[in-house]
């Protein structure tokens, strides 16, 4: 086989890419997916174990499933690392950027002030 029919294609590094699964990057699918188990869980041993109500048991699981799938949809997918524990790190503190001209950066040596 000679270089000239060698075929060139483009392909992604490891490094570039953690992989998808059902249209979440990396092991995020895993957090839902656990919530899922652990939601279904709840409910089955709600209902069948203690014969609690099909709507009350619905509503003690729910929001087993509907917390982790909210912090990887709201806070993971399509996000840069680490961009969870700098949103949470700014409402702790209340620090972050801001809009407003409020002095917000000192006047540099040599700079006149407005």
């Amino acid at each position: 086989m000679a270089m000239s029919e060698l075929r060139i294609t483009d392909t992604n590094g490891v490094t570039d890419s953690k992989g998808r699964a059902f249209g979440l990057e990396g092991n995020d699918f895993l957090y839902v997916l656990v919530a899922f188990v652990a939601a279904l869980g709840l409910y089955l041993v709600l209902v069948g174990a203690l014969r609690m109500g099909m709507l009350g048991a619905l509503a003690l699981a729910l929001p087993v499933l509907i917390g982790p799938t909210a912090w990887v949809l709201l806070f993971r997918h399509n996000k840069p690392e680490g961009y969870a524990e700098d949103f949470l790190d700014d409402l702790a503190n209340g620090e972050g950027w801001s809009l407003s001209g409020s002095g917000a950066q000192p006047v540099q040596p040599g700079e006149n002030a407005p």
